[in-house]
């Protein structure tokens, strides 16, 4: 199991508790694939960088988690395919 993080936006258009089920997806996927998600931040609404797809903000999120590279190969694929989701990245952390 090797550590990362992933750092995703989700609309402002949404309800609340569909952002929250968005976010729970994620963290289902990994627990599902026997990963463990170790820190959860939710970093609140923020205004965009410049627009993306006519969205100016967006709810910002950080997950870092320990997973297998099945397990962040599927979160990066389910990512790709949600409405929901603005942007996200993966990085790989440095083990220490």
């Amino acid at each position: 199991m090797k550590n990362y993080e992933m750092m995703f936006i989700v609309k402002t258009t949404l309800e609340e508790t569909a952002v929250k089920n968005t976010v729970k997806e994620f963290s289902d996927i990994i627990t599902s694939m026997n990963g463990k998600i170790t820190n959860t931040k939710e970093m609140g609404q923020r205004e965009l960088a410049y627009p993306i797809n006519k969205e100016v903000n967006g709810f910002y999120y950080v997950l870092t988690v320990e997973a297998s590279n099945e397990a962040i190969a599927e979160l990066d694929r389910k990512a790709r395919l949600n409405e929901n989701i603005i942007r996200h990245q993966i990085i790989k952390l440095d083990e220490e």
